[in-house]
């Protein structure tokens, strides 16, 4: 068993209130979720700036190979996002002897 693990950090465009970051960061997380729905994302960071979010995104499988793909597709669909700024990727691989 494996365990994937995706942490992206987004700095948001025009956004001046909380109000406005959970608008903007809740269809993100329902977008994800639509597309991949073996996968679990949460707004995971930064709950207090404004412009800033870390979107933690994770999948199990039986593969290594399956999770790298999953997460990858996963990026790479927030990246081309064009009101949303990608500033950091983590991947984080697990298996059940970690």
């Amino acid at each position: 068993m494996y365990v994937g693990a995706l942490t992206l950090d987004i700095l948001l465009g025009d956004v001046r209130s909380l109000k406005q970051k959970r608008s903007a960061v809740r269809p993100l997380i329902a977008e994800v979720q639509r597309r991949y729905p073996g996968v679990a994302v949460a707004e995971t960071g930064h709950l207090d700036l404004h412009r800033r979010a870390e979107i933690g995104i994770a999948v199990v499988s039986a593969s290594a190979g399956n999770c790298t793909e999953v997460l990858d597709a996963c990026e790479r669909m927030v990246a081309f996002r064009p009101e949303i700024e990608l500033l950091s990727a983590r991947h984080r691989l697990y298996t059940d002897e970690d």
